[in-house]
């Protein structure tokens, strides 16, 4: 890190501690760069006045035919990414999109989805990706909300977008098929076998246009419009936020770019330059995908492994097999779904070439990490961002010290301070639990259209810098490892004891029987609420509430065991596997 001018670094401290930005004077002293791997530095300032467009035309100059994409046996390179997104960029302008405004894809991981991305980003317009299992009322909402111009969307989706297009009035619908890239044979086996019955052959109406068509249409022409900068948005991602309620964070291209290279500087020593390919399973509406991957890969032109369905164990079991990746991403109940594939379990699957796995979104539980390690050999490291942050967060190193429960330390140009949760001008000490706040070059610029939600959340430090309040609880130990503990609303109030769910989580996933658990507070006359485990029982295991609960007694405090335990067939998650605590509900007669 640059050195600090001596006169500088007592106005900041000063100022910082005045402010409650500093638990004491010697905090601009960050104890995690010692843990930084050999060769992770610092800081990676001055970060390039570049956007990811810039590094595509240095792929397409340097190695035209490199692969881009690997999607379902099929490669496209640079150069057919290029030809396409510049055929499309020319028929949204036809279009009548311009700079600023909205372009809404309904998509899964798939090669349309870049070639949409970077045809909106040439003609300097938005990006808003939208969930592809969003009912119409919950696309309703987010297409309003952005004012889309222009929906493209896969043709299985066709109906829905039309629904939501009769609510909201925005002008054009594009529809794709998932057929359109994939390889001849496959190609046809799904036309023969699939297209009808999966519901996947539309008839247009209304005067949409196919994708097909519009890059036939536009073959061969380029945009002339001028091109985003660094400081103009980039894409709008849907958030819960801290409050739960959909929001569209404002992601600027700048960004995408400090995000791309900090992770970048942080995986260097298995993903080299042109080398290697990276897994994506993650949909690219989650900022993990559209920022910790994407970036990563068109920075170092690394082609990206794509996998439209995660649910699909088969297949991406299969698509890891087949493309080799050098990293892999996923999040906690993915990863436990592919440790309880037989094919993993019985060591038949390899996964030898991965280096690298990342996991996010939500902890990794102890014991699921233990049995991934175990049955892969994989290098498993863990994350923490919010959407707001863009990945402006902490992860484990990847090759240095590894502390299970936490989520590792800050990137470069990233920091971490804890607040007292309930007053925010408050430091607290090390290993002392509060709220966590982040900071880094690449935070959000906002909610589009919602200053009054953004301001509660994001506030200036008197050095300038912008901090975000992420609603989450955790701690910092000495050597800066954070530890999250769990949600602030989620934050069970039993008798007047605290208790996080997730230490609940954690004693009844190492369980032999449970497969997947999660917990959350009801409200109880007695004791005001009390902790319910909801389980999903492990195949071929039996287990009663009786046994739950004793187990319970031997790894917890007598006031965490949960009052009840429901047993379920599944857990609600969102789609990118989080459990969502919210949705759990209990029987009318919970099972004993």
């Amino acid at each position: 890190m640059p050195e600090e001018r001596p006169a500088e670094g007592l106005w900041r401290r000063a100022v910082g501690c005045i402010f409650g930005m500093y638990p004491d004077p010697t905090m601009t002293d960050h104890p995690w760069l010692s843990q930084y791997d050999a060769g992770v530095p610092a800081t990676l300032e001055p970060y390039p006045a570049r956007i990811l467009l810039d590094y595509i035309d240095d792929a397409v100059g340097a190695r035209p035919d490199a692969p881009a994409l690997l999607f379902k046996g099929a490669t496209m390179s640079y150069r057919e990414l290029q030809t396409a997104s510049d055929a499309f960029a020319s028929a949204l302008a036809a279009l009548g999109v311009r700079a600023g405004e909205r372009v809404a894809v309904v998509l899964p991981n798939c090669p349309q989805f870049f070639i949409v991305e970077l045809a909106v980003w040439k003609l300097g317009a938005v990006l808003v990706p939208l969930n592809p299992i969003y009912s119409v009322e919950e696309l309703e909402g987010p297409v309003r909300t952005t004012g889309a111009r222009v929906v493209v969307t896969l043709s299985t989706f066709y109906e829905r977008i039309k629904e939501v297009q009769k609510r909201t009035g925005f002008q054009h619908v594009v529809v794709t098929s998932i057929k359109e890239y994939l390889p001849p044979l496959l190609r046809f086996l799904f036309t023969v076998a699939l297209e009808k019955k999966g519901g996947h052959r539309v008839t247009t109406r209304d005067g949409d246009a196919t994708l097909p068509q519009l890059l036939k249409a536009h073959r061969g022409r380029r945009p002339t419009v001028k091109r985003p900068g660094p400081d103009d948005d980039a894409l709008l991602l849907m958030s819960g936020g801290t409050t739960g309620t959909p929001k569209a964070v404002r992601i600027h291209h700048g960004g995408l770019i400090r995000t791309g290279l900090q992770v970048r500087a942080w995986l260097h020593n298995v993903l080299p330059e042109w080398e290697g390919n990276y897994c994506l399973p993650l949909p690219m509406f989650h900022s993990y995908g559209a920022v910790g991957v994407q970036s990563v890969c068109f920075i170092g032109h690394n082609p990206i492994g794509l996998v439209p369905n995660p649910r699909d164990l088969d297949d991406l079991v299969k698509t890891i097999e087949r493309t080799r990746p050098a990293v892999f991403c996923g999040v906690p109940t993915l990863y436990n779904a592919l440790v309880n594939h037989p094919r993993v379990a019985s060591g038949q699957a390899s996964f030898a070439s991965i280096k690298a796995c990342v996991s996010g979104a939500a902890p990794l539980m102890e014991e699921t990490h233990k049995r991934f390690t175990q049955i892969t050999g994989a290098r498993v490291i863990e994350g923490y961002a919010l959407t707001e942050s863009l990945l402006a967060a902490t992860v484990w190193p990847l090759g240095g010290k590894q502390k299970i429960g936490s989520v590792g330390v800050p990137l470069p140009d990233c920091e971490v301070r804890i607040v007292s949760a309930d007053d925010p001008t408050e430091p607290m000490p090390t290993g002392e639990v509060g709220e966590i706040l982040l900071t880094g070059p690449q935070i959000m610029r906002g909610y589009f259209n919602a200053p009054d939600t953004t301001d509660p959340i994001l506030h200036a430090a008197p050095d300038g810098r912008m901090w975000l309040h992420t609603a989450d609880l955790g701690y910092l130990d000495a050597d800066g490892f954070l530890f999250v503990v769990d949600r602030k609303k989620d934050l069970i109030k039993m008798g007047g004891m605290q208790v996080w769910p997730r230490e609940i989580e954690e004693a009844l996933s190492k369980h032999p029987a449970v497969v997947e658990v999660g917990v959350r507070g009801f409200p109880d006359a007695a004791r005001g609420e009390v902790a319910v485990a909801f389980v999903v029982r492990r195949i071929g295991h039996t287990v009663t509430t009786a046994d739950l609960r004793t187990w319970c007694k031997e790894h917890l405090a007598p006031y965490k065991v949960p009052a009840r335990v429901v047993f379920k067939d599944e857990l609600p998650k969102s789609m990118v596997g989080k459990v969502l605590r919210r949705l759990l509900a209990e029987d009318p007669a919970p099972v004993a």
